[in-house]
């Protein structure tokens, strides 16, 4: 007979370890499928979360980079965000919609999650599930393992492709099941539970909505740096201050060629960016920032600044802090968090 092949929408996350391993326990190939956003948090730089925890499984995994398109869903999901820009419903959507066009690849005979009935407020309540599997066109043909005897049969069940009878009906947002579980599968290794979107942290999603609000054509280097240094708005310009040397080397390095680079002579400091126009107020405003961040001790700062080369100079005096935090792209409660 030939072996039953299934698609795990693999996240990385203790939830989506143990569906794949309670559903490969019945002697099911299968296969992690993981779609690679601009969004996630990785502590690694050589290896994902992802990667590691499907190597401890031992499974296959395939990455799909869908970032632009995602970009693209993120401006305007039909569902709208969480608290913060976290577009999770309609994120679902489109994971799976991507899943089921590699398991039709592949011939795969049915797809699972490790989506928990109840455990998130916003896409794992019943109503929200099955807009999913609705607007994914997959009615009646998503399993959920770890819940799967809370809900009505699928397809995979009722064909006998899978046993119902060793699912499991894990509900509620207590972790207790899945941490047990996890012993004894002997499963020691995965993220904590607190997740791995940036999309769901305030401060970022500040500054990818002021983003989305000053440009249209919203680039994958538009997004990498708002992982890097300080922002501020000012006008129509976009100011990038760097925090220490990484940082300082990486907007040099991503910055755009139309972009402006500041940076004090003979003064440690900043790298500051200037995207925008380059008229004489961004210029001095971007200067004046760089100067307050760097460790000089004087009132006036001489300040070089070009696109490729620091071919200009302009001197600036040190504004007040007050001025500063006016221009800081950040929310209100997050402000003690972003002053620094």
């Amino acid at each position: 007979m030939t072996k039953v092949k299934a698609i795990s929408l693999f996240s990385g996350g203790l939830d989506s370890i143990l569906a794949t391993e309670l559903v490969r326990r019945q002697g099911i190939e299968v296969i992690a499928f993981y779609v690679e956003t601009p969004f996630e948090i990785s502590k690694k730089k050589d290896t994902t979360d992802v990667q590691q925890t499907a190597e401890q499984l031992n499974i296959p995994l395939i990455i799909q980079n869908a970032k632009k398109a995602y970009i693209k869903m993120l401006r305007n999901p039909k569902h709208g965000y969480g608290k913060n820009i976290n577009p999770c419903i309609d994120c679902k959507i489109f994971i799976l919609k991507q899943a089921k066009k590699y398991a039709k690849e592949i011939n795969a005979d049915f797809l699972f999650t490790g989506e928990v009935l109840g455990e998130r407020p916003m896409s794992q309540h019943g109503p929200a599930l099955k807009t999913i599997e609705k607007e994914a066109a997959l009615e009646g043909k998503l399993l959920r393992p770890l819940s799967a005897k809370l809900m009505p049969e699928t397809e995979a069940e009722k064909k006998g492709l899978i046993d119902r009878n060793k699912l499991l009906g894990i509900q509620g947002r207590s972790r207790k099941p899945q941490l047990a579980l996890a012993k004894e599968y002997g499963i020691k290794v995965y993220p904590s539970p607190a997740g791995g979107c940036l999309l769901t942290c305030e401060e970022y999603a500040r500054k990818l909505q002021d983003l989305f609000s000053h440009k249209k054509r919203v680039t994958i280097e538009d997004i990498k740096l708002l992982r890097i240094g300080r922002h501020f708005r000012s006008g129509s310009n976009k100011i990038i201050v760097g925090r220490n040397f990484e940082e300082n080397t990486s907007l040099t390095k991503n910055k755009s060629n139309s972009d402006y680079f500041f940076e004090l002579p003979d003064v440690v400091g900043p790298v500051t960016i200037l995207q925008g126009p380059k008229n004489k107020s961004a210029i001095e405003t971007a200067a004046k920032l760089t100067a307050f961040y760097s460790d000089t001790k004087k009132p006036i700062a001489a300040v070089n600044y070009g696109k490729q080369i620091l071919t200009n100079s302009i001197s600036v005096t040190l504004p007040f802090k007050t001025t500063v935090d006016k221009l800081r792209i950040c929310s209100q409660i997050e402000k003690l968090k972003c002053l620094t």
